[in-house]
């Protein structure tokens, strides 16, 4: 039986710079973007950021954080929930690259062809990328199109993520009831993690076609695992 294995690692205060509570895929810890999660959920989403991490991010091949990557994950997340990925698209135009900032790439780079800049003297910010943008079309135009073009990336990628996703040997047509299970293990484990005291811990999540579980190695050896 093909069992897929991914690391994890719990802090009661990350050393971050964010300081917060929670888990992180051992892949993501020197990823500065990545902020530690804890099992709560939004309105919309019944899965918590962890899961996103594992499912539509690790499972699907992409990396832990970059905006093309995050437009592919939240397309993923979108498919096995139903949630409108808009949003959270809408959300990182608005707090990111309307300010001048993008994350795995250079601004210009993520643009769509009709907004890329004809001409840049280097050294370059990604204000002045962006700015003249805003000032030619307008703030609410080039919002719209930046939103656009990440639904339009993640659309794009799906078929990759899709195929990264089957060649670990998992059925990608389950990823919704994988993710519901992994919410209820990863809210048992974290009850018990805090009722323990544990400044820290790791282990790994395990999941195979039909079984997944969540398994603390360190400081004491125990699991949660369920069928899905």
């Amino acid at each position: 039986m093909i069992e897929v294995q991914l690391d994890w690692c719990y802090r009661c205060d990350w050393p971050d710079g964010f300081g917060a509570r929670g888990w992180k895929l051992a892949s993501a810890i020197d990823d500065p973007n990545i902020i530690a999660s804890t099992p709560a959920t939004g309105d919309q989403i019944p899965t918590a950021v962890f899961i996103h991490d594992i499912l539509d991010h690790a499972l699907c091949g992409l990396p832990p954080s970059g905006h093309r990557a995050e437009s592919i994950a939240l397309l993923q997340l979108a498919a096995r929930t139903g949630a409108d990925p808009r949003p959270d698209l809408a959300q990182m135009v608005d707090e990111d690259l309307l300010q001048g900032q993008a994350s795995g790439e250079p601004l210009d780079s993520l643009l769509p062809e009709d907004l890329k800049p004809q001409r840049l003297d280097r050294p370059y910010s990604g204000r002045a990328v962006i700015q003249p943008l805003i000032d030619r079309l307008g703030p609410e135009v080039v919002r719209s199109r930046l939103t656009q073009h990440l639904f339009e990336i993640g659309v794009a990628g799906a078929a990759k993520a899709e195929t990264a996703y089957r060649a670990r040997g998992l059925e990608y047509e389950r990823r919704g009831a994988l993710g519901l299970v992994l919410q209820r293990l990863f809210t048992e484990a974290d009850r018990r993690v805090c009722e323990a005291g544990w400044h820290q811990a790791s282990g790994l999540i395990a999941i195979s076609q039909e079984r997944c579980a969540l398994r603390v190695q360190s400081p004491q050896a125990w699991a949660v695992a369920s069928q899905y």
